[in-house]
Protein backbone atom coordinates (compact mmCIF):
# COMPACT_ATOMS: atom_id res chain seq x y z
CA UNK A 1 0.00 0.00 0.00
CA UNK A 2 2.61 2.86 -1.26
CA UNK A 3 -0.56 5.38 -0.69
CA UNK A 4 -0.90 4.54 2.55
CA UNK A 5 2.98 4.32 3.22
CA UNK A 6 3.47 7.92 1.46
CA UNK A 7 0.46 9.03 4.05
CA UNK A 8 2.53 8.06 6.89
CA UNK A 9 5.72 9.96 5.97
CA UNK A 10 3.66 13.42 5.32
CA UNK A 11 2.12 12.86 8.67
CA UNK A 12 5.35 12.37 10.07
CA UNK A 13 6.44 14.93 8.42
CA UNK A 14 3.57 17.27 9.06
CA UNK A 15 3.68 16.45 12.80
CA UNK A 16 7.06 18.42 13.04
CA UNK A 17 6.60 21.33 10.73
CA UNK A 18 7.83 23.76 13.01
CA UNK A 19 11.07 21.99 13.86
CA UNK A 20 11.58 20.97 10.25
CA UNK A 21 10.76 24.67 8.81
CA UNK A 22 13.70 26.06 11.43
CA UNK A 23 15.97 23.85 11.01
CA UNK A 24 15.59 23.86 7.04
CA UNK A 25 16.34 28.04 7.32
CA UNK A 26 19.00 27.36 9.21
CA UNK A 27 20.14 24.93 7.16
CA UNK A 28 19.65 27.05 3.74
CA UNK A 29 21.56 29.78 5.80
CA UNK A 30 24.53 27.22 6.56
CA UNK A 31 24.87 26.82 3.08
CA UNK A 32 24.19 29.74 2.12
CA UNK A 33 27.27 31.03 3.90
CA UNK A 34 28.90 28.35 2.56
CA UNK A 35 28.34 29.37 -1.14
CA UNK A 36 29.77 32.98 -0.18
CA UNK A 37 32.92 31.68 1.49
CA UNK A 38 35.16 30.96 -2.18
CA UNK A 39 33.26 34.14 -3.64
CA UNK A 40 34.72 35.97 -0.90
CA UNK A 41 37.90 34.43 -1.24
CA UNK A 42 37.81 35.65 -4.98
CA UNK A 43 37.31 38.77 -4.43
CA UNK A 44 40.17 38.88 -2.10
CA UNK A 45 42.15 37.70 -4.86
CA UNK A 46 41.05 40.59 -7.31
CA UNK A 47 40.50 43.33 -4.90
CA UNK A 48 43.33 42.76 -2.44
CA UNK A 49 46.28 40.36 -3.60
CA UNK A 50 46.01 41.55 -6.64
CA UNK A 51 46.34 45.11 -5.85
CA UNK A 52 48.33 44.81 -2.40
CA UNK A 53 45.70 47.00 -0.75
CA UNK A 54 46.29 46.02 3.16
CA UNK A 55 42.80 47.79 4.02
CA UNK A 56 40.83 45.86 1.70
CA UNK A 57 42.58 42.86 2.64
CA UNK A 58 41.74 43.17 6.45
CA UNK A 59 38.06 44.05 5.72
CA UNK A 60 37.28 40.99 3.60
CA UNK A 61 38.76 38.81 6.33
CA UNK A 62 36.55 40.47 8.51
CA UNK A 63 33.96 39.77 6.26
CA UNK A 64 35.12 36.11 6.13
CA UNK A 65 35.35 35.33 9.76
CA UNK A 66 31.57 36.61 10.32
CA UNK A 67 30.66 34.20 7.36
CA UNK A 68 32.40 31.15 9.58
CA UNK A 69 31.09 32.61 12.79
CA UNK A 70 27.12 32.44 10.88
CA UNK A 71 27.71 29.52 8.96
CA UNK A 72 29.06 27.17 12.20
CA UNK A 73 26.20 28.62 14.53
CA UNK A 74 23.91 28.01 11.87
CA UNK A 75 24.88 24.18 11.28
CA UNK A 76 25.20 23.33 15.16
CA UNK A 77 21.63 24.43 15.86
CA UNK A 78 19.99 23.45 12.58
CA UNK A 79 21.85 19.60 13.21
CA UNK A 80 20.31 20.28 17.18
CA UNK A 81 16.71 20.69 16.12
CA UNK A 82 16.83 17.93 12.81
CA UNK A 83 17.69 15.60 15.25
CA UNK A 84 14.92 16.25 17.37
CA UNK A 85 12.89 16.45 15.02
CA UNK A 86 13.22 12.91 14.11
CA UNK A 87 13.34 11.71 17.01
CA UNK A 88 9.89 13.27 18.02
CA UNK A 89 8.27 11.90 15.07
CA UNK A 90 9.86 8.38 15.51
CA UNK A 91 8.31 8.65 19.26
CA UNK A 92 5.05 9.58 17.88
CA UNK A 93 4.98 6.44 15.30
CA UNK A 94 5.76 4.38 18.13
CA UNK A 95 2.71 5.83 19.89
CA UNK A 96 0.49 5.17 16.90
CA UNK A 97 1.52 2.06 16.71
CA UNK A 98 0.92 0.81 20.54
CA UNK A 99 -2.20 2.81 20.12
CA UNK A 100 -3.55 0.69 17.43
CA UNK A 101 -1.76 -3.13 18.72
CA UNK A 102 -3.58 -2.28 22.00
CA UNK A 103 -6.54 -1.04 20.60
CA UNK A 104 -10.05 -3.13 22.27
CA UNK A 105 -10.74 -4.24 18.86
CA UNK A 106 -8.21 -6.18 17.72
CA UNK A 107 -6.46 -6.99 14.16
CA UNK A 108 -3.12 -5.17 14.16
CA UNK A 109 -1.81 -8.32 15.90
CA UNK A 110 -3.53 -10.60 13.29
CA UNK A 111 -0.77 -12.99 11.49
CA UNK A 112 2.16 -11.31 13.21
CA UNK A 113 4.67 -12.52 16.26
CA UNK A 114 4.90 -9.68 19.04
CA UNK A 115 8.69 -9.41 18.17
CA UNK A 116 7.59 -8.41 14.61
CA UNK A 117 5.54 -5.72 15.77
CA UNK A 118 8.49 -4.63 18.61
CA UNK A 119 10.88 -4.09 14.94
CA UNK A 120 8.17 -2.34 13.48
CA UNK A 121 8.21 0.06 16.64
CA UNK A 122 11.54 0.06 16.85
CA UNK A 123 13.51 -0.17 13.23
CA UNK A 124 10.87 0.82 10.94
CA UNK A 125 9.77 4.18 13.05
CA UNK A 126 13.54 4.84 13.51
CA UNK A 127 13.76 4.91 9.34
CA UNK A 128 10.55 7.07 8.82
CA UNK A 129 11.93 9.56 11.74
CA UNK A 130 15.36 9.47 9.89
CA UNK A 131 12.76 10.85 6.91
CA UNK A 132 11.79 13.66 8.87
CA UNK A 133 15.40 14.74 10.08
CA UNK A 134 16.61 14.35 5.98
CA UNK A 135 13.71 16.50 4.97
CA UNK A 136 16.11 19.88 6.63
CA UNK A 137 19.23 18.35 4.80
CA UNK A 138 17.15 18.65 0.98
CA UNK A 139 16.26 22.10 2.02
CA UNK A 140 19.75 23.12 2.83
CA UNK A 141 21.30 21.29 -0.20
CA UNK A 142 18.86 22.42 -2.68
CA UNK A 143 19.03 26.09 -1.58
CA UNK A 144 22.94 25.82 -1.58
CA UNK A 145 22.64 24.57 -5.10
CA UNK A 146 20.43 27.94 -6.11
CA UNK A 147 22.59 29.88 -4.60
CA UNK A 148 25.65 28.61 -6.06
CA UNK A 149 23.96 28.97 -9.91
CA UNK A 150 23.09 32.41 -8.37
CA UNK A 151 26.63 33.42 -7.94
CA UNK A 152 28.10 31.44 -10.85
CA UNK A 153 25.27 33.47 -13.16
CA UNK A 154 26.77 36.49 -12.08
CA UNK A 155 30.62 35.27 -12.66
CA UNK A 156 29.74 34.14 -15.76
CA UNK A 157 26.40 32.92 -17.46
CA UNK A 158 27.47 29.73 -19.20
CA UNK A 159 28.46 28.40 -15.89
CA UNK A 160 25.34 29.23 -14.02
CA UNK A 161 22.96 27.81 -16.56
CA UNK A 162 25.68 24.34 -16.78
CA UNK A 163 23.71 24.20 -13.12
CA UNK A 164 20.37 25.21 -13.33
CA UNK A 165 19.97 23.04 -16.56
CA UNK A 166 22.48 20.42 -14.82
CA UNK A 167 20.87 19.56 -11.89
CA UNK A 168 16.89 18.72 -12.29
CA UNK A 169 18.77 15.65 -14.49
CA UNK A 170 21.15 14.36 -12.09
CA UNK A 171 18.25 14.31 -9.32
CA UNK A 172 15.93 12.76 -11.41
CA UNK A 173 18.66 9.84 -12.20
CA UNK A 174 19.25 9.63 -8.62
CA UNK A 175 15.75 8.70 -8.11
CA UNK A 176 15.86 6.10 -10.67
CA UNK A 177 18.73 4.94 -9.23
CA UNK A 178 17.09 4.35 -5.66
CA UNK A 179 14.19 2.13 -6.79
CA UNK A 180 16.10 -0.78 -6.12
CA UNK A 181 17.45 -0.06 -2.96
CA UNK A 182 13.81 0.65 -1.37
CA UNK A 183 12.71 -2.91 -2.66
CA UNK A 184 15.46 -4.26 -0.83
CA UNK A 185 15.38 -1.99 1.88
CA UNK A 186 11.70 -3.50 2.35
CA UNK A 187 12.92 -6.76 2.09
CA UNK A 188 15.47 -6.18 4.74
CA UNK A 189 12.89 -4.79 7.29
CA UNK A 190 10.70 -7.80 6.46
CA UNK A 191 13.13 -10.30 7.44
CA UNK A 192 14.42 -8.81 10.56
CA UNK A 193 11.00 -7.99 11.78
CA UNK A 194 10.45 -12.48 11.12
CA UNK A 195 13.80 -12.88 13.38
CA UNK A 196 13.23 -10.91 15.96
CA UNK A 197 9.39 -12.29 15.83
CA UNK A 198 10.76 -16.02 16.09
CA UNK A 199 13.84 -14.59 18.53
CA UNK A 200 10.84 -13.84 20.81
CA UNK A 201 8.73 -16.27 20.66
CA UNK A 202 11.47 -19.32 21.67
CA UNK A 203 12.51 -17.29 24.24
CA UNK A 204 9.04 -16.95 25.75
CA UNK A 205 8.83 -20.87 25.52
CA UNK A 206 12.51 -21.24 26.69
CA UNK A 207 11.28 -23.77 29.40
CA UNK A 208 8.75 -25.93 27.68
CA UNK A 209 11.70 -26.24 25.12
CA UNK A 210 13.92 -27.68 27.41
CA UNK A 211 11.45 -30.16 29.05
CA UNK A 212 10.49 -31.58 26.01
CA UNK A 213 14.60 -31.37 24.46
CA UNK A 214 13.67 -29.48 21.59
CA UNK A 215 16.62 -26.98 21.49
CA UNK A 216 17.85 -28.16 18.47
CA UNK A 217 15.02 -27.70 16.61
CA UNK A 218 14.85 -24.64 17.77
CA UNK A 219 18.15 -23.26 17.21
CA UNK A 220 17.85 -24.84 13.51
CA UNK A 221 14.67 -22.38 13.29
CA UNK A 222 15.89 -19.63 14.58
CA UNK A 223 19.49 -19.94 12.43
CA UNK A 224 17.49 -20.33 9.31
CA UNK A 225 15.32 -17.20 10.28
CA UNK A 226 18.64 -15.63 11.12
CA UNK A 227 20.60 -16.03 7.93
CA UNK A 228 17.78 -15.22 5.74
CA UNK A 229 17.69 -11.87 7.33
CA UNK A 230 21.63 -11.68 7.47
CA UNK A 231 21.49 -11.99 3.84
CA UNK A 232 18.50 -9.66 2.85
CA UNK A 233 20.66 -7.02 5.05
CA UNK A 234 23.73 -7.92 2.91
CA UNK A 235 21.67 -7.77 -0.19
CA UNK A 236 20.07 -4.35 1.15
CA UNK A 237 24.17 -2.79 2.22
CA UNK A 238 25.36 -3.84 -1.50
CA UNK A 239 22.47 -1.78 -2.87
CA UNK A 240 23.01 1.28 -1.02
CA UNK A 241 26.58 1.02 -1.88
CA UNK A 242 25.35 0.99 -5.49
CA UNK A 243 23.38 3.93 -5.00
CA UNK A 244 25.69 6.15 -3.17
CA UNK A 245 29.08 5.33 -5.57
CA UNK A 246 26.42 5.79 -8.50
CA UNK A 247 25.73 9.62 -7.32
CA UNK A 248 28.68 9.81 -6.62
CA UNK A 249 30.30 8.89 -9.99
CA UNK A 250 27.46 11.05 -11.43
CA UNK A 251 27.95 14.13 -9.30
CA UNK A 252 31.78 14.39 -9.48
CA UNK A 253 31.36 13.88 -13.43
CA UNK A 254 29.06 16.98 -13.22
CA UNK A 255 31.62 18.72 -11.17
CA UNK A 256 34.35 18.13 -12.95
CA UNK A 257 32.66 19.46 -16.20
CA UNK A 258 31.83 22.78 -14.11
CA UNK A 259 35.52 23.02 -13.53
CA UNK A 260 36.50 22.43 -17.17
CA UNK A 261 34.25 25.31 -18.42
CA UNK A 262 35.29 27.64 -15.91
CA UNK A 263 39.32 26.78 -16.96
CA UNK A 264 38.06 27.30 -20.56
CA UNK A 265 36.50 30.87 -19.78
CA UNK A 266 39.64 31.77 -17.75
CA UNK A 267 42.20 30.55 -20.47
CA UNK A 268 39.73 33.15 -23.14
CA UNK A 269 40.03 35.74 -20.90
CA UNK A 270 36.20 35.63 -20.19
CA UNK A 271 36.58 35.53 -16.10
CA UNK A 272 39.59 37.02 -14.21
CA UNK A 273 41.79 35.24 -12.20
CA UNK A 274 39.74 35.86 -8.95
CA UNK A 275 36.31 34.66 -10.59
CA UNK A 276 38.07 31.43 -11.86
CA UNK A 277 39.42 30.63 -8.03
CA UNK A 278 35.63 31.42 -6.51
CA UNK A 279 34.11 29.18 -9.87
CA UNK A 280 36.56 26.39 -8.65
CA UNK A 281 35.51 26.87 -5.05
CA UNK A 282 31.88 26.74 -6.47
CA UNK A 283 32.76 23.39 -8.11
CA UNK A 284 34.49 21.93 -5.23
CA UNK A 285 31.40 23.14 -2.84
CA UNK A 286 28.85 21.56 -4.75
CA UNK A 287 29.92 18.05 -3.53
CA UNK A 288 28.37 19.11 -0.41
CA UNK A 289 24.85 19.46 -1.21
CA UNK A 290 25.04 16.78 -4.01
CA UNK A 291 26.13 14.25 -1.38
CA UNK A 292 23.40 15.79 0.73
CA UNK A 293 21.27 14.70 -1.81
CA UNK A 294 22.56 11.07 -2.11
CA UNK A 295 22.09 10.58 1.98
CA UNK A 296 18.36 12.03 1.59
CA UNK A 297 17.56 10.06 -1.64
CA UNK A 298 18.58 6.86 0.61
CA UNK A 299 16.82 7.73 3.58
CA UNK A 300 14.01 8.66 1.59
CA UNK A 301 14.14 5.03 -0.25
CA UNK A 302 14.82 3.52 3.30
CA UNK A 303 11.77 5.14 5.11
CA UNK A 304 9.25 4.74 2.13
CA UNK A 305 9.77 0.76 2.90
CA UNK A 306 9.26 1.27 6.67
CA UNK A 307 6.48 3.70 6.04
CA UNK A 308 4.55 0.74 4.28
CA UNK A 309 4.92 -1.54 6.59
CA UNK A 310 4.07 0.82 9.44
CA UNK A 311 1.16 1.96 7.21
CA UNK A 312 -0.14 -1.83 7.08
CA UNK A 313 -0.24 -2.29 10.80
CA UNK A 314 -2.02 1.27 11.17
CA UNK A 315 -4.54 0.41 8.34
CA UNK A 316 -5.52 -3.70 9.55
CA UNK A 317 -8.94 -4.09 9.78
CA UNK A 318 -10.30 -4.67 13.21
CA UNK A 319 -11.02 -8.28 14.55
CA UNK A 320 -14.24 -6.48 16.09
CA UNK A 321 -16.44 -3.51 15.25
CA UNK A 322 -18.16 -1.07 18.08
CA UNK A 323 -20.92 -0.82 15.56
CA UNK A 324 -24.28 -0.75 17.22
CA UNK A 325 -26.86 -3.67 15.93
CA UNK A 326 -29.95 -2.92 14.37
CA UNK A 327 -32.27 -1.86 16.70
CA UNK A 328 -29.46 -1.88 19.79
CA UNK A 329 -29.73 1.51 20.49
CA UNK A 330 -33.29 1.55 21.52
CA UNK A 331 -31.79 -0.83 23.86
CA UNK A 332 -29.16 1.36 25.71
CA UNK A 333 -26.39 0.04 23.05
CA UNK A 334 -22.72 1.18 24.14
CA UNK A 335 -23.56 1.67 27.17
CA UNK A 336 -21.97 -0.71 30.08
CA UNK A 337 -24.66 -3.06 31.71
CA UNK A 338 -24.89 -2.59 35.59
CA UNK A 339 -23.67 -5.33 38.03
CA UNK A 340 -27.42 -5.98 38.97
CA UNK A 341 -27.79 -7.41 35.06
CA UNK A 342 -24.95 -9.01 34.33
CA UNK A 343 -26.75 -11.89 32.87
CA UNK A 344 -24.50 -13.68 30.15
CA UNK A 345 -26.82 -15.28 27.72
CA UNK A 346 -25.30 -17.12 24.42
CA UNK A 347 -27.78 -18.22 21.65
CA UNK A 348 -26.89 -20.21 18.77
CA UNK A 349 -23.35 -19.60 18.75
CA UNK A 350 -21.26 -20.97 16.11
CA UNK A 351 -17.24 -20.28 15.81
CA UNK A 352 -14.80 -22.52 14.52
CA UNK A 353 -15.49 -25.74 16.35
CA UNK A 354 -18.75 -24.28 18.07
CA UNK A 355 -21.85 -25.53 17.06
CA UNK A 356 -24.86 -23.13 18.19
CA UNK A 357 -24.14 -22.99 22.12
CA UNK A 358 -26.99 -22.15 24.24
CA UNK A 359 -25.94 -21.09 27.61
CA UNK A 360 -26.93 -19.24 30.36
CA UNK A 361 -25.15 -17.36 33.61
CA UNK A 362 -27.64 -15.15 35.47
CA UNK A 363 -26.40 -12.74 38.11
CA UNK A 364 -24.73 -14.78 41.46
CA UNK A 365 -24.48 -18.08 39.56
CA UNK A 366 -21.38 -19.98 39.99
CA UNK A 367 -21.63 -21.63 36.35
CA UNK A 368 -18.80 -24.91 35.32
CA UNK A 369 -18.24 -25.35 31.97
CA UNK A 370 -16.50 -28.47 30.95
CA UNK A 371 -15.57 -28.61 27.33
CA UNK A 372 -14.06 -31.77 26.43
CA UNK A 373 -12.14 -30.69 22.95
CA UNK A 374 -9.63 -27.67 24.47
CA UNK A 375 -10.34 -26.26 20.86
CA UNK A 376 -14.20 -25.47 21.73
CA UNK A 377 -12.97 -23.85 25.26
CA UNK A 378 -10.37 -21.96 23.34
CA UNK A 379 -12.93 -20.63 20.34
CA UNK A 380 -15.82 -19.78 23.27
CA UNK A 381 -13.34 -17.63 25.23
CA UNK A 382 -12.13 -15.59 22.08
CA UNK A 383 -15.80 -14.94 21.60
CA UNK A 384 -16.72 -14.20 25.25
CA UNK A 385 -13.60 -11.73 25.19
CA UNK A 386 -14.87 -10.48 21.64
CA UNK A 387 -11.20 -10.93 20.57
CA UNK A 388 -13.70 -11.98 17.36
CA UNK A 389 -17.43 -12.19 16.62
CA UNK A 390 -18.81 -15.57 16.30
CA UNK A 391 -20.10 -16.89 12.54
CA UNK A 392 -23.56 -16.84 13.47
CA UNK A 393 -25.80 -16.64 16.78
CA UNK A 394 -25.86 -13.97 19.57
CA UNK A 395 -23.92 -12.93 23.12
CA UNK A 396 -25.89 -10.90 24.74
CA UNK A 397 -24.77 -9.34 28.65
CA UNK A 398 -27.27 -7.47 30.69
CA UNK A 399 -29.58 -7.85 27.88
CA UNK A 400 -27.28 -6.32 25.12
CA UNK A 401 -25.78 -7.80 22.38
CA UNK A 402 -22.36 -7.86 22.28
CA UNK A 403 -22.13 -6.96 19.12
CA UNK A 404 -23.63 -3.49 20.09
CA UNK A 405 -21.22 -2.53 22.88
CA UNK A 406 -18.11 -0.55 22.05
CA UNK A 407 -15.33 -3.56 23.12
CA UNK A 408 -13.60 -1.45 25.84
CA UNK A 409 -17.23 -1.70 27.34
CA UNK A 410 -17.05 -5.63 26.53
CA UNK A 411 -13.61 -5.20 28.16
CA UNK A 412 -14.72 -3.91 31.24
CA UNK A 413 -18.33 -6.03 31.78
CA UNK A 414 -17.23 -9.58 30.74
CA UNK A 415 -12.98 -10.58 31.98
CA UNK A 416 -12.26 -13.67 30.50
CA UNK A 417 -8.68 -14.58 32.95
CA UNK A 418 -6.86 -16.91 30.18
CA UNK A 419 -5.20 -19.95 32.04
CA UNK A 420 -2.13 -19.01 30.68
CA UNK A 421 -1.82 -14.76 31.98
CA UNK A 422 1.32 -13.35 31.77
CA UNK A 423 2.32 -11.30 35.39
CA UNK A 424 4.59 -8.38 34.89
CA UNK A 425 8.12 -7.26 35.11
CA UNK A 426 6.42 -5.54 39.32
CA UNK A 427 5.94 -6.17 42.74
CA UNK A 428 3.66 -8.72 43.25
CA UNK A 429 0.92 -6.22 44.80
CA UNK A 430 1.19 -4.53 41.80
CA UNK A 431 0.16 -7.09 39.30
CA UNK A 432 -2.79 -7.79 41.48
CA UNK A 433 -3.43 -4.45 41.60
CA UNK A 434 -3.39 -3.84 37.47
CA UNK A 435 -4.98 -0.62 37.38
CA UNK A 436 -7.62 -1.60 39.45
CA UNK A 437 -6.59 1.57 41.38
CA UNK A 438 -7.30 -0.05 44.89
CA UNK A 439 -5.05 -0.07 47.68
CA UNK A 440 -3.00 -2.37 49.35
CA UNK A 441 -5.71 -3.18 51.60
CA UNK A 442 -8.42 -3.64 49.42
CA UNK A 443 -6.58 -5.95 47.54
CA UNK A 444 -6.86 -8.05 51.03
CA UNK A 445 -10.01 -10.33 49.86
CA UNK A 446 -8.54 -11.12 47.02
CA UNK A 447 -5.01 -12.49 47.80
CA UNK A 448 -6.85 -14.44 50.13
CA UNK A 449 -9.72 -15.99 47.87
CA UNK A 450 -6.95 -17.24 45.34
CA UNK A 451 -4.50 -18.33 48.02
CA UNK A 452 -2.04 -15.85 47.06
CA UNK A 453 -1.70 -14.33 50.61
CA UNK A 454 0.28 -17.52 50.99
CA UNK A 455 2.69 -16.96 48.22
CA UNK A 456 2.92 -13.51 49.29
CA UNK A 457 4.53 -14.37 52.77
CA UNK A 458 6.94 -16.59 51.39
CA UNK A 459 8.78 -13.82 49.34
CA UNK A 460 11.60 -12.07 50.89
CA UNK A 461 10.00 -8.69 51.05
CA UNK A 462 6.26 -10.29 51.21
CA UNK A 463 3.85 -8.13 48.56
CA UNK A 464 6.37 -5.47 47.88
CA UNK A 465 8.45 -8.60 46.29
CA UNK A 466 9.48 -7.40 42.37
CA UNK A 467 8.50 -10.42 40.24
CA UNK A 468 11.06 -10.88 37.18
CA UNK A 469 10.03 -10.86 34.07
CA UNK A 470 6.73 -12.87 33.27
CA UNK A 471 6.57 -13.53 36.72
CA UNK A 472 9.55 -16.49 36.08
CA UNK A 473 11.18 -15.94 39.87
CA UNK A 474 7.76 -17.81 40.94
CA UNK A 475 6.40 -21.15 40.35
CA UNK A 476 3.89 -22.33 38.37
CA UNK A 477 0.70 -22.34 40.96
CA UNK A 478 2.15 -19.30 42.52
CA UNK A 479 2.19 -17.58 38.97
CA UNK A 480 -1.47 -19.08 38.26
CA UNK A 481 -2.86 -17.82 41.85
CA UNK A 482 -1.19 -14.35 41.68
CA UNK A 483 -2.82 -14.02 38.29
CA UNK A 484 -6.06 -15.61 39.54
CA UNK A 485 -6.00 -12.86 42.42
CA UNK A 486 -5.59 -10.00 39.43
CA UNK A 487 -8.51 -11.37 38.04
CA UNK A 488 -10.31 -11.35 41.23
CA UNK A 489 -9.27 -8.14 42.65
CA UNK A 490 -10.68 -6.68 38.82
CA UNK A 491 -14.37 -7.66 40.48
CA UNK A 492 -15.93 -7.01 36.99
CA UNK A 493 -19.90 -7.92 36.41
CA UNK A 494 -18.57 -11.30 34.53
CA UNK A 495 -15.65 -13.01 35.15
CA UNK A 496 -14.85 -15.93 32.69
CA UNK A 497 -11.94 -18.05 34.31
CA UNK A 498 -10.39 -20.68 32.26
CA UNK A 499 -8.61 -23.48 34.21
CA UNK A 500 -7.09 -20.65 37.09
CA UNK A 501 -6.03 -23.81 38.77
CA UNK A 502 -4.04 -26.70 36.97
CA UNK A 503 -0.79 -26.25 38.95
CA UNK A 504 -1.94 -25.51 42.24
CA UNK A 505 -1.97 -28.61 44.84
CA UNK A 506 -4.95 -30.15 45.87
CA UNK A 507 -5.06 -28.83 48.92
CA UNK A 508 -4.76 -25.49 47.81
CA UNK A 509 -7.45 -25.88 45.52
CA UNK A 510 -10.02 -26.78 47.80
CA UNK A 511 -9.63 -24.06 49.53
CA UNK A 512 -9.61 -21.58 46.42
CA UNK A 513 -12.92 -23.56 45.52
CA UNK A 514 -14.66 -22.66 48.60
CA UNK A 515 -13.72 -19.03 49.17
CA UNK A 516 -14.48 -18.42 45.59
CA UNK A 517 -17.63 -18.93 45.82
CA UNK A 518 -18.33 -16.44 48.64
CA UNK A 519 -15.92 -13.81 46.93
CA UNK A 520 -17.99 -13.80 43.98
CA UNK A 521 -21.45 -13.79 45.70
CA UNK A 522 -23.50 -11.53 43.66
CA UNK A 523 -21.69 -11.57 40.40
CA UNK A 524 -21.86 -13.75 37.53
CA UNK A 525 -18.84 -16.15 36.93
CA UNK A 526 -18.20 -18.62 34.50
CA UNK A 527 -15.63 -21.67 35.33
CA UNK A 528 -14.15 -23.15 32.26
CA UNK A 529 -12.30 -26.02 33.72
CA UNK A 530 -12.37 -29.94 34.38
CA UNK A 531 -11.33 -29.80 38.42
CA UNK A 532 -13.25 -31.95 40.03
CA UNK A 533 -12.84 -29.73 43.24
CA UNK A 534 -13.70 -26.24 41.50
CA UNK A 535 -17.00 -28.08 39.41
CA UNK A 536 -18.10 -29.23 42.93
CA UNK A 537 -19.16 -25.90 44.44
CA UNK A 538 -20.89 -24.27 41.04
CA UNK A 539 -24.39 -23.88 41.31
CA UNK A 540 -24.43 -26.18 38.50
CA UNK A 541 -22.88 -27.48 35.35
CA UNK A 542 -22.33 -27.39 31.26
CA UNK A 543 -21.00 -30.02 29.50
CA UNK A 544 -19.62 -28.95 25.35
CA UNK A 545 -19.29 -31.83 23.49
CA UNK A 546 -18.40 -32.16 19.39
CA UNK A 547 -19.47 -27.91 20.33
CA UNK A 548 -22.56 -28.07 21.51
CA UNK A 549 -24.04 -28.72 24.85
CA UNK A 550 -24.65 -32.36 25.35
CA UNK A 551 -25.79 -32.57 29.50
CA UNK A 552 -26.74 -30.15 32.07
CA UNK A 553 -26.65 -30.46 36.05
CA UNK A 554 -24.97 -30.52 39.20
CA UNK A 555 -21.45 -31.66 39.37
CA UNK A 556 -22.75 -34.64 42.01
CA UNK A 557 -25.67 -35.12 38.92
CA UNK A 558 -23.45 -35.57 36.56
CA UNK A 559 -20.66 -37.85 37.97
CA UNK A 560 -23.61 -40.15 38.90
CA UNK A 561 -25.50 -40.61 35.75
CA UNK A 562 -22.87 -39.87 33.06
CA UNK A 563 -19.95 -41.77 31.89
CA UNK A 564 -18.38 -39.57 29.46
CA UNK A 565 -18.45 -36.44 32.26
CA UNK A 566 -16.58 -38.74 34.82
CA UNK A 567 -13.90 -40.14 32.30
CA UNK A 568 -13.54 -35.79 31.09
CA UNK A 569 -13.60 -34.84 34.81
CA UNK A 570 -11.92 -37.73 37.03
CA UNK A 571 -9.84 -39.00 34.61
Amino acid sequence: MPGEGRAVLRTAIAGQRRRVVTASLLGMGHQACEVLVPVVIGLVIDEAVATGDSAVLLRWLLVLGVLFLALSTCYRTSARITDAAGEHAAHRLRGELGDRVLDPRGGADTGRLPGALTALATGDAARVGAVTAAVPYAAAALAGLAVSAVALLRISVPLGLLILLGVPPLLWAGHRISRPLERRSEVEQERAAHASGVAADLVAGLRVLKGIGAEAAAVARYRHTSRESLAAALRSAVSRAWHDGAILVLTGMFIAAIGLVGAHLAMRDLISVGELVAAVGLAQFLLGPFQLLTYVSGEFAQGRASADRIAEVLASPPAVTGAAAPGAEAAGAGTAPGAAAARLELRGVVHGTLRGVDLDAGPGELVGLVARDPATAADLLRCLGRELDPDAGEIRVGGLPLTGLDPDTVRRTILVAHHDADLFESSLLDNVRAGTGQDDTALGPALEAAAADDVARTLPRGGQTLLTERGRSLSGGQRQRVALARALAADPPVLVLHDPTTAVDAVTEARIAARLRDLRHGRTTLLVTTSPALLAVTDRVVVLDGGTVSARGSHADLVAGDAAYRAAVLA
